[in-house]
């Protein structure tokens, strides 16, 4: 059973794991994650650990097994991680189906995101929601030591009424 909800405080070490290991899996396609892992566990558990009132979580029969943050609480969608053992049960969709809900009801038009550009997973699945590639940026990572190219894509949340021409 799904269950979506808030992001609670004390969580940061469930999360941060969660975070890690999606994150392994995302940088599989460009390599190193080894090397990083342990700056990465503690970059996930510290900002999980001060921003949950930002993030929104979601349970697979009441474990927690993914999670989604909008940092500034706009339209960014700043973090998006299922736990690889928990793909393939809809979660990922039922978790942006909540953000996007949630932006909506703020009465924000828009939703955007970005991740590398070899994390064709995390691309295909936005594009299966309706997310337009819009941009694609290439900036240095010096924990990586090279350019890293990453992709934006944005989703409208504004839904098209086509309306009625002429008199009713």
């Amino acid at each position: 059973m799904i269950h979506i909800r808030n992001g609670r405080e004390g969580e940061g070490e469930l999360l941060g794991e969660i975070g890690v290991r999606a994150w392994r899996k995302a940088m599989t396609p460009i390599g190193e994650a080894d090397a990083m892992v342990d700056a990465a566990r503690s970059a996930f558990f510290n900002f999980a650990q001060s921003k949950w009132l930002t993030i929104t979580v979601i349970e697979w029969n009441g474990q927690a097994a993914g999670w989604a943050a909008r940092e500034a609480l706009d339209e960014n969608i700043s973090d998006f991680w299922v736990d690889p053992d928990f793909t393939g049960h809809g979660l990922g969709s039922a978790l942006l189906a909540a953000l996007e809900k949630e932006m909506a009801e703020q009465g924000l038009e828009k939703a955007q995101m970005q991740t590398h550009s070899g994390n064709v997973d995390a691309i295909g699945f936005f594009q299966k929601h309706d997310y337009i590639i819009h941009w694609l940026s290439v900036a240095y990572n010096p924990k990586l030591d090279r350019d890293v190219p990453s992709v934006g894509l944005s989703k409208s949340l504004i839904s098209e009424d086509p309306g009625l021409y002429g008199s009713v």
